[in-house]
């Protein structure tokens, strides 16, 4: 990785956007980050990269909305959440990395679709029962991708809570599975020297990340961004699907 100069092209634009989307700008669009690092190096390597990053940034957006998150439907999501991320952690070592290729270009690729074409419409407010499926779905593939915003959304965002809580529920859900999950990715060996070496040193791009989103919040349409990049979680889930089989 240190030397693999497709590798940084990628990583560099990738952690930018992880960074945006934790200021709470275009929220959910972080899910495109683990699928783009996954063209250039194996799935889990990817995940076990940006696990530290994500952690740190979780640090960063807790600070600014702590205190205003919604405890009752934390309670409702996340033991959900744990559960997902013990049957990722159950099913990891089962599958090989084409396997993990296949997940999360359906990840990538359902996800774009899914946000492309529904938007932000939603339906009349979820049961708590929908909460802890969207829960259980968001803790897994926040463990095989770090992406479980899009099944968070599909239950937050029909509650038409205010925007500072929906945020900071939002922030809390993944400050707790992000720290939840390192311990099965320590079990399975994930957080090796090199790669918090490789997370150390892309530090810096998500601080900036995270900057930049409270920036530009002001500045390009959060509509339009979102697009762009649901977009590109569209192709790029194409491509590791047709790299997969």
């Amino acid at each position: 990785m240190f030397t693999d100069a497709l590798f940084w092209l990628i990583a560099i634009p990738a952690v930018l956007i992880t960074g945006i989307s934790k200021s709470g700008f275009a929220g959910g669009v972080g899910g495109l980050t683990v699928p783009l690092l996954a063209l250039t190096i194996s799935p889990t390597t990817a995940v076990a990269i940006m696990l530290p990053l994500l952690i740190y940034m979780d640090f960063l957006s807790v600070r600014s909305w702590w205190g205003q998150h919604n405890p009752h439907h934390l309670r409702i999501l996340l033991p959900a959440a744990i559960a997902g991320i013990i049957i990722g952690y159950l099913l990891f070592e089962r599958l090989n990395e084409d396997y993990l290729r296949a997940i999360l270009g359906c990840v990538s690729l359902g996800f774009g679709l899914y946000g492309l074409i529904l938007g932000d419409k939603t339906q009349a407010t979820p049961s708590s029962l929908v909460g802890r499926l969207c829960g259980l779905i968001a803790g897994f593939t926040s463990f095989v991708a770090h992406a479980g915003g899009p099944p968070l959304n599909a239950y937050l965002l029909p509650l038409r809570l205010a925007k500072s809580e929906f945020l900071a529920t939002a922030v809390v859900f993944f400050a707790v599975v992000n720290v939840v999950k390192l311990i099965p990715y320590s079990l399975l060996g994930q957080i090796t020297q090199e790669n918090i070496i490789v997370s150390l040193l892309l530090a810096p791009l998500a601080w900036l990340g995270v900057k930049l989103g409270l920036f530009i919040q002001h500045k390009i349409s959060d509509r339009l961004f979102k697009r762009i990049i649901l977009i590109l979680m569209v192709l790029v889930g194409v491509r590791l699907l047709w790299t997969a089989f």
